[in-house]
């Protein structure tokens, strides 16, 4: 059994997880939530959320758990704070935790490289200010950027009760055909259940925040190979 552990803002769409659970074998994916503070997708917001302070007060709990590797499961509480940032967030958590540690816009970073994708399109329920910096924070890694669709969602509780057509129209609506792959940052939304079904939409691979999140974990906690058929060309089996 391998153990990611997941500090997860607030309450949203965290029943992603258990999912992916059932649909990987050997996984356990322990999710320890933290204060998100105020439920907004503003810059400020976002900051906030992805604190030191508030990340250093669930890694106790992740420890206890048995977790071989920790993941910052909030897009927009990393790349607000720029690449290098993001970087300081991650060192600092993993000090902390005593484990190698990330957050949910390196795996998506990383998730793209994996499945070759130097192009891609951003579809985010994020408002535009917000949608830009993901966007940035993506070329910082080298990764073109050749579309964003911005939602304009401006919190995650509004995100996480978005219903199965606006995840599908969001992504359709994003897709652009330089674009290699489709990636839909936010883990307030509910996609697991969707990927097949994205994927077969746009003709391509696409990756979702809560996905690449659990990919992340298992990346370092080198449990390599984890396969389904159900989560997308991330993990399709690899002959």
């Amino acid at each position: 059994m391998t153990t990611v552990g997941l500090l997860y803002p607030g309450h949203a769409a965290e029943d992603d997880y258990p999912r992916m659970e059932t649909l990987l074998t050997g996984v356990n994916v322990p999710v320890v939530h933290t204060a998100a503070g105020e439920d907004a997708h503003t810059p400020d917001a976002l900051l906030d959320s992805g604190s030191a302070e508030r990340l250093a007060a669930g890694v106790e709990e992740l420890r206890l758990s048995g977790a071989e590797s920790v993941v910052w499961a909030s897009t927009g509480g990393s790349f607000v704070h720029g690449w290098d940032g993001a970087h300081g967030q991650t060192r600092e958590l993993a000090v902390k935790a005593g484990l190698p540690a990330s957050s949910t816009s390196f795996a998506f970073v990383r998730a793209a490289r994996e499945v070759g994708a130097g192009r891609v399109a951003v579809a985010a329920a994020y408002p535009e200010d917000v949608s830009e910096r993901f966007a940035q924070f993506l070329g910082g890694a080298g990764i073109e950027v050749v579309a964003v669709h911005a939602a304009g969602v401006g919190s995650r509780s509004q995100a996480a009760a978005w219903e199965r057509e606006q995840v599908l129209d969001l992504v359709r609506g994003a897709d652009h055909e330089r674009a290699q792959a489709v990636l839909v940052p936010g883990t307030a939304l509910h996609t697991v259940a969707l990927l097949p079904e994205l994927e077969e939409a746009v003709g391509k691979p696409v990756l979702t925040a809560n996905q690449v999140t659990v990919w992340e974990g298992l990346r370092l906690a080198d449990r390599h190979g984890a396969w389904s058929d159900d989560l997308g060309a991330l993990f399709a089996r690899k002959d």
